[in-house]
């Protein structure tokens, strides 16, 4: 019986013991518990961090891409626009070589069209003094106009092959239209004031004022001059009624003028 109490002092030792390992097992646990619930608020962190920078970039990404696709439109755009610009730059670099050709050109014509013109002021001159004496004032002080202005160099080339031209065109009108003037006439050594009627080139003829006196031209044969040749007053109403129609004050009609003849052939 006096080993009694040393059983109960094992028997309490060995409780203690338990209870002491168990009680420092639960503190070990409770330690892991909470040392896991530490590393898994690190990982929710370090997830969440991650993920803002993920998204952050995911942004940055985005931004860039849409940056490099408006960029990639632009030098698209620039690339169609160069075309164009080197293809309009190549049209004029073909225009400027034409212009330059045809300036090359203009002073050929400049030096072959002044010889011409002075040949066609020349024929027209000859031309006037051959052809029926119509206005000749007038006919023959535009001739004498445009031989002065072939010695002016104010004047272009241009705007005299103009004016020669223009004084053909009148000549070519003269003969298909109806004129009446009046002018002087040296009649039978007398001058006298008449009235004159052309009808294109196929008749000229003259009325003296009082009607007294009717005339026409007679052309002269090759390298010859003309005349004029006193007329029947059986003309007298013809002529009158043609001279009041060139005049507009009657509408156009038929009427009976003799016609213009050579020299050699009687009015008939």
């Amino acid at each position: 019986m006096r080993f009694l109490p040393f059983a109960k002092a094992s028997l309490w030792l060995s409780i203690s013991s338990v209870a002491f390992a168990v009680t420092a097992n639960a503190t070990n646990d409770q330690e892991q518990f909470e040392n896991v619930v530490i590393a898994g608020e690190q990982i929710t962190q370090s997830a969440a961090n991650s993920q803002q920078k993920i998204n952050k970039y995911t942004e940055q990404t985005q931004t860039k891409l849409q940056q490099f696709n408006v960029l990639a439109k632009e030098v698209d755009g620039l690339a169609v626009y160069n075309q164009q610009m080197q293809a309009q730059l190549n049209n004029q670099l073909t225009e400027l070589a034409q212009l330059a050709k045809s300036m090359n050109d203009v002073s050929i014509i400049e030096r072959q069209i002044s010889p011409l013109m002075a040949r066609m002021i020349a024929t027209l001159e000859k031309f006037v003094a051959l052809d029926v004496p119509f206005l000749p004032e007038e006919r023959t002080k535009r001739v004498n106009d445009l031989s002065s202005m072939m010695q002016r160099a104010d004047i272009s080339v241009s705007e005299k092959f103009r004016r020669v031209l223009e004084a053909y065109q009148i000549e070519v009108d003269y003969g298909r239209t109806i004129e009446a003037y009046s002018g002087l006439l040296t009649i039978k050594g007398q001058e006298m004031d008449v009235d004159f009627l052309r009808i294109g080139r196929v008749s000229l003829v003259y009325q003296t004022r009082d009607g007294s006196q009717l005339g026409q031209w007679a052309q002269g044969q090759t390298n010859k001059k003309g005349q004029w040749q006193s007329l029947s007053q059986d003309y007298r109403l013809g002529i009158n009624k043609a001279l009041r129609i060139a005049r507009k004050q009657l509408a156009p009609d038929l009427i009976m003028v003799p016609l213009t003849l050579t020299a050699s052939t009687s009015a008939e």
